[in-house]
């Protein structure tokens, strides 16, 4: 069974960093396409960052250059560097698996970011 745990999330001021940690178990994050996503409050969920199989990434404008997704294999976890943080990011993080094999996609608990003084 495909299981993600995220972390890493909490308070911090405008202009802070935080390091979101999504670890994997019953898959490969090598092996497959891993996202992340965020949802605000009254907001739908939205795309923010991913990395595939092959290493290649994209970032939601409103991230680029500002987030930076990264893989440890053999740890078998994706983390998500936020650097410059914006009040704008506060929203509950979300990390995702597609299971190549399987066509399947299984998703975190979430872990919640605040950005405020």
């Amino acid at each position: 069974q495909v299981q993600l745990v995220e972390s890493g999330g909490g308070l911090v001021q405008p202009g802070g960093s935080l390091r979101l940690s999504c670890a994997a178990s019953g898959s490969s994050v090598s092996d497959n396409t891993i996202s992340w996503y965020r949802q605000a409050p009254g907001k739908e969920r939205e795309f923010v960052t991913i990395i595939t199989n092959s290493g290649s990434t994209n970032y939601a404008d409103s991230v680029k250059g500002r987030f930076t997704i990264s893989r440890n294999n053999a740890k078998n976890t994706v983390y998500l560097q936020m650097n410059s943080l914006k009040p704008e990011d506060t929203a509950v993080y979300y990390c995702n698996i597609y299971v190549v094999r399987s066509r399947a996609n299984y998703w975190g608990q979430g872990t919640r970011v605040t950005v405020s003084s």
